[in-house]
């Protein structure tokens, strides 16, 4: 019998723009469903979280490329006591950031801050955990956004960052936006083939985290287009 060649006509990464900015981009982004999803995140953050510490009262956490800070607003309106560093360097999307966490009542415990998640201007250290959903593939050198991460985490701090994974053709791409946007704007819909297009691999996921001083367990397929990181970093 012969052996299989390796595959070499894996889909190339496809850069988009690093921010969304626009009016139309930010409003669109934030009209599109991602209840579902954002429950997701949340719950498996919370699972994570509470599998290495009891407690999250009074933890403090940045979710860094936060957009209209959705996360947030559905961590801390579960009433979990920790503040919540919201980031993003997109002017737009923060202006219906502190809009959504006005409209839950809990600008007391989220902060809204426009950051560069390239430079963040925190201490090491600062954060008990650091959150991150969908700002990976914007990032042309995603490598310098996750060690200003781990580097802001504290020691044993809980790192969960999910993004979208890129699919191995186009095909699939097509499946993936016709099965999740096909009741979304053509606006929208555009914006998602291109994030996919724009995504890391499962590989390359692992192949960052572990460039970063991270295990590559840390990484996973969380589901048909997602990857996640979820680890506690104790090197510095």
């Amino acid at each position: 019998m012969g052996t299989s060649s390796p595959k070499t006509d894996m889909l190339p990464r496809t850069l988009e723009p690093e921010l969304m900015d626009s009016a139309r981009e930010a409003s669109d982004y934030d009209r599109m469903d991602h209840s579902s999803v954002n429950r997701a995140f949340v719950d498996e953050f919370l699972a994570a979280w509470h599998d290495g510490s009891d407690q999250l009262a009074d933890a403090c956490l940045i979710d860094v490329g936060t957009g209209t800070a959705q996360i947030p607003v559905e961590l801390a309106g579960r009433g979990t006591g920790c503040r919540v560093v919201a980031v993003d360097l997109a002017g737009e999307m923060l202006k219906l950031a502190r809009r959504n966490v006005a409209a839950a009542g809990l600008e007391q415990v989220v902060d809204v801050e426009r950051v560069d998640a390239k430079t963040l201007p925190y201490d090491d250290g600062r954060f008990d955990g650091v959150i991150s959903n969908s700002i990976i593939h914007h990032i042309a050198r995603p490598e310098v956004v996750l060690e200003e991460m781990t580097r802001v985490l504290k020691t044993g701090g809980l790192l969960f960052v999910r993004d979208l994974m890129r699919p191995d053709d186009s095909a699939t791409v097509e499946g993936l936006v016709e099965e999740y946007a096909a009741d979304e704007s053509e606006h929208a819909r555009q914006l998602f083939h291109q994030s996919l297009h724009a995504a890391l691999t499962l590989s390359e996921a692992r192949q960052l985290v572990e460039a970063c001083g991270g295990r590559s367990e840390f990484v996973f397929a969380s589901s048909d287009r997602h990857w996640t990181i979820c680890g506690r970093w104790e090197n510095r």
